[in-house]
């Protein structure tokens, strides 16, 4: 989801490192590389206004609330697995001429 300015409350990346729960703030180093390269396929949504990096605390919650997502009860499936299973579909792909 793409930040609303309209409908959200903007603030400076340096102010969002008070804004996550725990001992200590979180360090401009770690926000960066969160917006950057993100955790578990999430970024956290920020933009620039006036040259200062800003995000939102609801671009804040979006982020957390993604981490803490359930994840899916579904196994993962093994190399080997996947291999068997393009092989099986490469060979009724020849079967069929296909």
């Amino acid at each position: 989801m793409q930040i609303d300015l309209t409908n959200e409350t903007p603030i400076r990346l340096s102010q969002a490192k008070n804004k996550f729960f725990g001992d200590k703030p979180v360090s401009i180093a770690t926000l960066h590389r969160w917006r950057l390269r993100g955790v578990r396929g999430t970024k956290l949504e920020t933009f620039l206004s006036g040259g200062s990096r800003m995000t939102t605390l609801e671009a804040i919650a979006r982020f957390l609330a993604n981490q803490n997502k359930v994840e899916s009860s579904e196994p993962a499936i093994s190399k080997k697995q996947r291999q068997i299973m393009a092989e099986t579909a490469n060979r009724l792909l020849a079967e069929a001429g296909i």
